[in-house]
């Protein structure tokens, strides 16, 4: 990827990181009720004093937020990344990590999520200011040390630069969280991960040396797709930037599978048997979003551990449950390609964009059911998907190009730490206000469905709080999960809760 490329596509799109401090920008910027209260009302808890934030940012942690435990991807990637000369800030490796002695601030937004559900609840405007919250959070310098506290009495430093590690939360709240920090006069920056992923499209397409038209599919939440926002992007970006050939877009909203991997008890629920009440996830139908019984032999399902809960009467299924992430995986992908080939489309697919930081945790699982795909005959012998599938198909996890782009805004604004010493690891994650009536909670003491999509914007009320990370809200499973898959993030994380 040329440097000026990628640096032209983020001027051209809409969704663009805030300005630095002291923009001379003199369009008046349209406050939320949220944001209002954090700029100007002093009465709120919301309030945020950014008169005292800290004039020297060098030296402050990076925060990466997300609804929960996906974004640890994209803090993967900024732990490990070589990808530029720390000297001459050339595109390069040079055996240092692009991020060597920088702080880090995660924030995982559990007890809100999914963050797909909002839009189609008709809680946009809530959303949004969830993800607000979220920003403001990361810039505070007080945290909750337990849910029980009136008061956030904890002490820890805010932060010089914010990733947006969710694809949900950049389409709808990133806009909103950049006239923030315009407003709040910090010099802080906030960088999301759609024109990420999008521009790692047109890297890809650049480094083929053709633009031959192509099908390019979006795998992202219910929310994302609802927004619209990486179709918009992918060809506002092409346009910007002279791209001659056609892409197709194939959206497909993947319920349930964000929620899978992180665990959550109406999607996933491992220690059940038989199909349960209260399963959110697909079910066996006719519909486009349904799981289809015509369809199984090509799903592949794992049926062991009860990876699959279901009843059969007569024959006939009366209840079809997925019960583990790997098959969500597997029925997304696998929709996704039957409404590329529903739609008669003469071009193969080439990419699918992970739009949803969790999903690179099934990558092993999505690679091996494209490559049963590419190969999946029917009775007759013949190739089902011949000629949708492209020979050099990929994936594509916009991780890398969020990592480049931090990396880039803070060289730029000279806020670099500059440091060889192992740089700090804070980890936040958020749980139910202590004191809330029992009928605003489920059996597992979490916010029950209905609450949680019931609330209303523009309140002082405090329904969540952020308290640190500790084996009491991340499970043994999860933690397994993130020392497996994610490494790096795991000893940052193992180190802080032990």
């Amino acid at each position: 990827m040329k440097k000026l490329f990628f640096l032209s596509c983020l001027a051209a799109v809409a969704l663009a990181s805030c300005g630095n401090k002291g923009s001379n920008n003199q369009e008046q910027s349209v406050l939320s009720p949220i944001m209002e209260k954090a700029l100007n009302d002093e009465t709120s808890k919301f309030y945020a004093d950014f008169k005292s934030f800290p004039q020297q940012l060098s030296k402050l942690p990076i925060g990466v937020f997300d609804s929960g435990t996906g974004g640890l991807t994209v803090l993967e990637v900024l732990l490990n990344a070589d990808m530029v000369n720390n000297i001459s800030g050339k595109e390069g490796a040079d055996g240092v990590p692009d991020f060597a002695g920088e702080a880090f601030t995660y924030l995982a937004d559990r007890a809100n999520m999914p963050y797909g559900n909002y839009a189609a609840e008709n809680k946009q405007d809530f959303f949004k200011e969830l993800v607000v919250k979220d920003a403001l959070f990361l810039e505070d310098d007080k945290f909750w040390t337990n849910p029980a506290d009136k008061e956030k009495t904890g002490v820890k430093q805010p932060c010089k630069i914010l990733v947006i590690a969710c694809n949900t939360a950049t389409a709808w709240g990133l806009q909103d969280v950049s006239t923030l920090l315009k407003e709040s006069g910090t010099g802080v920056r906030v960088i999301g991960v759609i024109n990420a992923g999008v521009n790692a499209l047109y890297d890809k397409l650049d480094k083929a040396g053709s633009p031959d038209s192509v099908a390019v599919g979006v795998l992202a939440t219910v929310g994302t797709i609802a927004s619209n926002a990486y179709e918009r992007t992918i060809n506002e970006i092409g346009a910007a930037n002279g791209y001659k050939g056609f892409i197709k877009v194939v959206n497909h909203p993947c319920a349930g599978f964000a929620e899978a991997v992180d665990q959550e008890k109406d999607f996933v629920n491992t220690s059940l048997t038989a199909p349960r009440e209260g399963y959110r996830g697909p079910k066996l139908g006719t519909g486009s979003e349904d799981v289809k019984e015509g369809l199984l032999n090509v799903y592949d399902f794992n049926y062991n551990n009860g990876e699959v809960l279901r009843e059969k009467v007569d024959g006939k299924y009366t209840a079809f449950q997925l019960n583990s992430a790997a098959n969500y995986a597997k029925f997304h992908l696998v929709t996704l390609l039957e409404k590329h080939k529903a739609s008669g489309a003469k071009v193969p697919l080439k990419h699918v964009i992970l739009g949803c930081t969790h999903y690179p945790f099934l990558l092993n699982t999505l690679n091996e059911t494209i490559e049963q795909l590419k190969n999946f005959r029917d009775k007759d012998g013949k190739l089902v998907y011949e000629g949708l599938i492209h020979p050099d198909f990929e994936f594509i996890d916009p991780a890398v190009f969020t990592a480049l782009e931090c990396y880039e805004a803070l060289r730029e604004d000279n806020n670099l730490a500059l440091n060889t010493v192992e740089g700090a690891f804070e980890g936040y994650i958020s749980v139910p206000a202590y004191g809330l009536p029992a009928d605003c909670l489920d059996a597992d003491g979490n916010l029950s469905y209905n609450f949680k999509y019931g609330r209303e914007h523009a309140t002082e009320d405090i329904t969540t709080v952020f308290v640190p990370f500790s084996r009491r809200y991340l499970d043994e499973e999860t933690l397994a999960r993130i020392e497996n898959m994610l490494p790096a993030s795991y000893a940052k994380i193992k180190k802080f809760i032990d």
